[in-house]
């Protein structure tokens, strides 16, 4: 019998095998889709990744150039391929924040740190003068305080906005000391262990005076505290347990990079004894990495160095028969106050030994005086000595940092409005600078010669220097004339450090010229001369003045700007950068 096909049958087969190519594809998209979003999920992140990397790229090169003194502005920007990271540098109270923002196709990733600035170099004075002491006249004038180790003498009207303060160091007496090579040969190591965390030395004076200054040379490892120095008794071989007098020594005076002496003042002055065994006692905290290193020799006969703990044991140094190197300074003459208008409206004090001829606003204190507008209220004590801001140690560190970068044998002369930009450096000769030639530092320099500059020329800092300051350091003499300018980086608070290791006018090649001499504004300057003389003649006047010696006349004036009582500098001892916070904000 003949069987018919069932025609519906092929349309059956075709909607059973469209419904399993559904059912497969369902299947396949159920399972790609998770697949899809984490390969989308993967590459978001890695682009976040790569937006978080390039900004910390830039937050890291803004720090490197902020610590080491390297150009820079206040916006930076970094591409690389596809992304860019923006970073900003703004000041804040303690130093600076930098914030860098990467971004690649819109995922953003943002980190931001803060860098706290060094601690500062602290200009306390207007004017801080040794023991060759200031000298005013012609309606000179100081906007400011006058501290002097030596007299200070004014005439024709010289005049003081504040107060001076005259102490008794005039012609220190070196009555003991042990030397030996610079750099040292042999050192002790102090405050690196509880068992050596101090430092003493025994010593007898061969005449009788009030001690005034002890040198002490010295070097540190990373960043110790300020050490506690302490003039003792002798009890049984070791220091006793009360203090004479006792000074402090600021960390900041010491060098990392090589031994320096460092002065340390002691204010009590007590009077010592010949033959009478005293101790000096370098008294801190310990750490294993921040600690202390004092030059040492085997040359002095009149006393013995110990290592220990104050008020506690103490042992022989190691190696033993080490005595430490030092000076021991006792006070000459005391000091005078003379010819001065001092202060205004009841403001401004005058004080020292001897005060005459002087019209005082607020308080005089003095034991002799006569010529004055008040008489002497007495004090029990003359004004304490007072170090002076810059030891031997830090110019050592500036010159160090000037000469890791390059070395310019001869002399350098710009003149007719040439210009260069440059830094850090070492001059091998002279600095000379006229009609309008520009010198711009974008890092320290070392002049091993004298620095001229005359008719308008200018030395100034570069603006990736900010509210911050440089130096420039010389070995030779300093001369400002004919409108030429010392600045900063044109911020406010940005000022110039000129530094001159010159003793001038005393002293070989010295011409009868001081160490610096200035017959004009010198603009936002600050002057260092230790060792020797600064003139200022002719309106000549600057931000701060510290030397030996001081002369203003012809109506000179020196104007203080408070900021500089802890100044920072952008690099050395005292200044730079560290860092002290970092995370990612967004």
């Amino acid at each position: 019998m003949l069987k018919l096909k069932n025609k519906n049958s092929g349309q059956a087969m075709l909607a059973a095998v469209m419904f399993v190519i559904f059912a497969a594809l369902a299947v396949i998209a159920g399972t790609a889709s998770p697949v899809l979003r984490d390969q989308v999920a993967v590459q978001t992140n890695n682009e976040g990744k790569a937006s978080f990397y390039l900004a910390e790229s830039g937050v890291e090169d803004a720090a490197y150039r902020l610590k080491n003194n390297l150009p820079i502005s206040a916006s930076e920007q970094i591409t690389l391929g596809n992304i860019v990271a923006n970073t900003t540098i703004a000041n804040n109270l303690t130093g600076k924040t930098i914030t860098a923002e990467g971004d690649l196709n819109d995922l953003i990733r943002k980190i931001s740190t803060n860098l706290q600035a060094g601690t500062g170099i602290d200009f306390t004075y207007a004017v801080q003068v040794g023991r060759g002491g200031f000298q005013m006249s012609n309606n000179s004038g100081v906007v400011g305080n006058i501290y002097s180790q030596g007299n200070v003498v004014g005439s024709n009207g010289a005049y003081v906005t504040g107060s001076v303060y005259a102490a008794n160091g005039s012609d220190l007496i070196l009555d003991q000391s042990n030397l030996g090579p610079e750099p040292p040969t042999q050192a002790i190591t102090f405050a690196d262990a509880s068992a050596n965390k101090d430092l003493a030395q025994s010593f007898q004076v061969s005449t009788s005076g009030p001690l005034t200054e002890v040198s002490l040379y010295l070097k540190k490892v990373s960043t110790p505290g300020n050490l506690t120095i302490r003039l003792t008794a002798d009890n049984g071989g070791k220091p006793a347990s009360s203090a004479l007098d006792t000074a402090t020594l600021s960390a900041s005076l010491v060098s990392t990079s090589a031994f320096g002496w460092v002065e340390v003042v002691f204010p009590g002055q007590v009077t010592l004894t010949p033959g009478v065994t005293y101790w000096l006692v370098l008294d801190g905290s310990n750490s294993s990495t921040k600690y202390y290193l004092s030059g040492a020799s085997a040359a002095y006969n009149n006393g013995t160095a110990k290592i220990g703990r104050y008020q506690s044991t103490w042992i022989n140094t190691n190696p033993s028969g080490l005595d430490i190197n030092f000076k021991i300074h006792l006070s000459g003459d005391p000091s005078t106050i003379s010819g001065l208008v001092v202060g205004s409206a009841g403001v401004g004090d005058a004080w020292a030994r001897t005060v005459n001829n002087s019209t005082v606003a607020g308080y005089l204190y003095c034991v002799n005086g006569s010529g004055n507008n008040k008489t002497c209220t007495v004090r029990d004590t003359d004004p304490s000595p007072q170090p002076f801001p810059i030891s031997d140690a830090n110019i050592a560190d500036w010159e160090a940092e000037a000469a890791a970068g390059w070395t310019m044998a001869g002399n350098v002369n710009l003149i007719n409005s040439e210009s260069t930009t440059t830094g850090p450096m070492v001059i091998t000769g002279n600095l000379t600078l006229s009609n309008n030639a520009v010198f711009t530092m974008t890092g320290t320099v070392y002049v091993k010669g004298d620095v001229t500059l005359a008719n308008s020329a200018k030395v100034k800092l570069a603006t990736s220097y900010g509210a911050a300051g440089g130096v420039l350091v010389t070995d030779g003499r300093v001369s400002v004339g004919n409108n030429a300018l010392f600045n900063g980086s044109g911020q406010s608070g940005s000022y110039l450090l000129v530094v001159t290791n010159s003793p001038c006018p005393s002293g070989s090649n010295c011409d009868g010229s001081n160490a610096i001499d200035v017959s004009n504004n010198a603009g936002t300057v600050i002057l260092n001369a230790q060792k020797g003389t600064i003139s200022f003649s002719n309106n000549a006047g600057a931000k701060e003045a510290t030397a030996d010696k001081i002369v203003l006349s012809n109506n000179a004036t020196i104007t203080y700007d408070s900021g500089l009582a802890s100044y920072n500098f952008i690099s050395g001892p005292t200044g730079g950068f560290n860092l002290s916070g970092w995370g990612e904000t967004q």
